[in-house]
């Protein structure tokens, strides 16, 4: 089979774990691009925490793209160009909010570019981390949220969060939920995953189901994982996923994206 699109989370999967590109990495993704596949980032981080890691693997020279918010937002690189894009409505988030509180977890969502919430915590501090973007803490979160924003997390202790996911869907089985990290429970609107968003720009550029590999190791990737040609995990996935890929590589740690394009697109 000859792939046409390789599909990799960032964090926990492409990224070290300490938020880098390893060089082994990075030049097994330049020869995959040589031989003319398409390279997409495919992550719940916000697109502004994305950009650098397109533009250190020349993904805009190579006229790929890039998904972020976990599909919400797909971003032609070449042109710098959103194509798609879609938002919770100030109604949703406020909702969200008022969930938090019931379920003592928690909440942020993006605007203008920065994390918003009414209150800190070390999980926050992660994502501040993670994304480089500015916390903006305020008073109140719905007084704040004016307008429709692209998606929100629920932060909590990774065990107690899990009951919160199942709880979650239940009282709101019109969103789109999943787990990015233990203690990060993403919500975008219905419909909302990455294997929407990949099929959406599989079938802009003519690109066969069967000629993609998608690469993650969360519950937000499973949904891609299971709708790719070739779903691989990396060897640090969720233990309760892990049978749920066609192949598993080595760790994020050990370059398992780039045993990735040795195995099945070099060969």
């Amino acid at each position: 089979m000859k792939y046409k699109m390789l599909v990799l989370d960032m964090d926990d999967t492409l990224l070290t774990d300490d938020h880098k590109i390893s060089e082994e990495n990075k030049e097994m993704l330049f020869k995959a691009q040589e031989l003319g596949v398409y390279v997409v980032l495919a992550s719940g981080r916000p697109t502004l925490a994305m950009t650098s890691f397109a533009k250190e693997l020349k993904l805009d020279d190579n006229n790929s793209y890039m998904l972020s918010f976990n599909g919400a937002v797909i971003t032609d690189l070449k042109e710098d160009k959103v194509l798609f894009e879609q938002t919770l409505t100030q109604q949703q988030i406020h909702d969200l909010y008022d969930y938090s509180l019931i379920s003592k977890t928690h909440i942020i969502t993006y605007i203008d570019g920065n994390i918003l919430s009414e209150t800190d915590s070390e999980y926050i501090e992660i994502e501040k981390t993670i994304t480089g973007l500015e916390h903006n803490k305020v008073a109140s979160f719905k007084e704040a949220v004016t307008t429709s924003a692209i998606k929100c997390i629920l932060l909590e202790e990774p065990s107690y969060l899990k009951k919160v996911e199942t709880d979650l869907k239940k009282a709101m089985p019109h969103l789109s939920v999943s787990m990015s990290k233990p203690f990060f429970l993403e919500v975008a609107q219905n419909g909302i995953d990455k294997a929407a968003s990949v099929k959406f720009l599989a079938e802009k550029l003519n690109i066969l189901q069967s000629e993609i590999i998608a690469v993650g190791n969360a519950g937000n990737d499973l949904s891609m994982i299971e709708y790719a040609g070739l779903g691989v995990w990396v060897d640090n996935v969720d233990p309760e996923l892990r049978d749920r890929a066609d192949v598993i590589v080595a760790s994020n740690n050990n370059h398992g994206v780039a045993e990735v394009v040795r195995r099945f697109i070099l060969n």
